[in-house]
């Protein structure tokens, strides 16, 4: 039976063809009315996420 990977991992994060991890970036729920234009549009990209092999064998075992 093969290692099952946590679904909130999955839904939270997108693995590219080459194995990145990249997620959202914090802070794009609400209160936006007063940033500049140029904070929320660099919130709009996806940031690359750095995991330990540790941690992306324990939530990710399918990489």
């Amino acid at each position: 039976m093969s290692l099952k990977s946590t679904k909130s991992y999955l839904k939270r994060f997108k693995i590219t063809k080459n194995g990145k991890i990249l997620s959202r970036k914090a802070g794009q729920n609400h209160f936006n009315a007063k940033e500049r234009t140029r904070t929320s549009t660099g919130k709009r990209r996806l940031q690359a996420i750095y995991m330990n092999n540790k941690a992306k064998s324990r939530f990710l075992p399918t990489i």
